[in-house]
């Protein structure tokens, strides 16, 4: 078969599924708001055990964490995933999806080799620039005085 750019172009589109973009928005809405609601629940009740308002914040992120290691590592945070899509990526659950999920995949290879070498292969960049800019506005601030 021998067709033209714009004849491709128009095949693949007429074939396409048209994408449900509101409904998706919706559901991303709704798993992310979720997720930061039980955020808040968890930190309510950290705090409820005497936990300062900061301490409670720290518990809170590390239970996140533990929860959507937990959630990758049981193989369900890729089926609230699939529903929520973005929603997921929450920074704290979906940067401990990110490094417990290729742990996993890769532990066939080797705990060194395998899962220790790709442990970081999605999050490492994040760490990085997430770093150089934390590291950046940070001397941006203080040479404007604000720190």
């Amino acid at each position: 078969m021998d067709m033209s750019p714009k004849d491709y172009q128009d095949y693949v589109k007429q074939k396409s599924k048209k994408s449900p973009i509101v409904k998706d928005v919706v559901l991303a809405f709704a798993i992310g708001g979720a997720i930061c609601v039980l955020g808040q629940l968890i930190q309510n009740g950290w705090a409820g055990t005497g936990l300062s308002r900061e301490d409670a914040g720290t518990a809170a992120s590390c239970t996140l964490v533990l929860l959507s290691a937990l959630l990758t590592g049981l193989n369900l945070y890729h089926r609230i995933a699939r529903y929520g899509g973005a929603g997921t990526l929450v920074p704290i659950t979906g940067f401990a999806n990110a490094v417990v999920s290729p742990a996993i995949d890769f532990k066939s290879e080797g705990f060194i080799t395998g899962m220790a070498a790709k442990m970081f292969q999605v999050a490492g960049p994040v760490i990085v620039f997430g770093t150089t800019a934390s590291v950046l506005y940070g001397a941006v601030l203080m040479l404007l005085g604000g720190g």
